[in-house]
């Protein structure tokens, strides 16, 4: 698979808590140069951004993040505030004690209500798998699917662990038809990215395979 193929699946990332509008900016300007499929960023940064690109990138924007115990209501407003200021895709993180207790009601509630709340705009909901057991994971891929959201993501990049290819290929086998699956932490090479895609992920959340083109480690035609 070419470079400038799989960086259209590639949700160009920058979410530290350090990171400042000049950086916001150059990622702006690397996934409109590379045409990646969005930039990824704080919420804070998501009106500037949606200015600066003018429409030229999607702009997507986390909620509830990286913990995901907030309550609900914070989530809604979140994202109803994302949204308006210029988001088109959401990704939100699950309440993991919630998954813990098997309040499996209230997860699907939650979801469906930040589902709503998006509309056709793009739902990625967040499980944070290093935290889970296999049982946890494959009963969310359950509940996503049943809930409506778009995507179902691996990780926030912020805990113990990021995306796995085990996991990925756990998910391809238990989500429901029409939901997608987004890769994200620690992935860091073209054969890493090509085989998550290979696997069944339709995005990759990294910044990583973005710098290998800009210093030149990769070329866009291989």
């Amino acid at each position: 698979m070419k470079a400038s193929e799989i960086l259209r699946h590639v949700d160009h990332t920058l979410l530290q808590q350090t990171a400042t509008w000049e950086e916001i900016r150059k990622i702006c300007d690397d996934a409109m140069k590379y045409q990646t499929a969005s930039i990824c960023i704080p919420p804070c940064f998501v009106k500037q951004a949606a200015e600066y690109v003018q429409g030229k990138m999607e702009i997507c924007t986390v909620v509830g993040f990286p913990n995901g115990n907030i309550t609900t209501k914070a989530k809604e407003f979140e994202t109803a505030d994302a949204l308006a200021n210029g988001a088109s895709e959401i990704d939100m993180v699950i309440n993991i004690g919630w998954l813990k207790e098997k309040q499996y009601g209230l997860l699907e509630q939650e979801i469906r209500l930040l589902k709503a709340a998006c509309g056709e705009k793009i739902l990625k909901v967040i499980i944070e798998a290093c935290l889970l057991t296999e049982e946890e994971k494959i009963k969310m891929c359950e509940i996503v699917t049943q809930a409506g959201a778009d995507y179902i993501k691996t990780s926030t990049g912020f805990s113990t662990g990021g995306a796995t290819f085990e996991d990925v290929r756990l998910f391809a086998a238990h989500v429901g038809e029409g939901v997608k699956i987004k890769a994200a932490g620690g992935i860091g090479s073209m054969e890493d990215a090509e085989k998550f895609l290979a696997l069944g992920a339709e995005r990759l959340g990294t910044s990583r395979i973005v710098k290998l083109v800009e210093e030149g480690k990769v070329s866009l035609d291989n």
